[in-house]
């Protein structure tokens, strides 16, 4: 179920991923996402959640953005007043990008900084297979 949540709730951190970020680790943003959790923005909506993807206002495909925190998507969006996020492990961003990999062109990681990075959609599938799942 979706949460409204407040920024500094420390069930919507990735210290792990935040750690990653920091220091522009692509293999450690692989590491804390197949071993700790990132946060995903829903839409805020009633029923279902619904995750909130982003698109380029010409571009035919979506950027989903993630992570390492509440309080930096609440950085992202400091007008809006309904920050709803739900914690991701593995297994889920793995099936939500493997649903949906048509349709992204990008993933982007703590977009408002300071520390952001990008990645194919399907470079990070590929960090969230591991070998026990083949």
């Amino acid at each position: 179920m979706a949460k409204k949540t407040t920024p500094r709730n420390p069930e919507f951190r990735s210290e792990a991923l935040e750690a990653a970020l920091k220091a522009q680790d692509a293999a450690a943003v692989a590491f804390a996402l197949r071993n700790d959790k990132v946060i995903v923005p829903l839409l805020p909506v009633e029923g279902p959640a619904q995750v909130r993807v982003f698109r380029r206002d010409d571009a035919d495909k979506y950027m989903l953005l993630l992570f390492s925190s509440a309080e930096t998507y609440v950085r992202m969006l400091p007008n809006e007043t309904d920050h709803r996020v739900l914690a991701y492990d593995r297994a889920t961003l793995r099936d939500f990008i493997e649903t949906n990999i048509g349709v992204l062109e990008a993933i982007w990681f703590d977009v408002a900084g300071p520390h952001a990075m990008q990645a194919a959609p399907e470079d990070v599938l590929e960090a969230l297979v591991l070998s026990t799942d083949v």
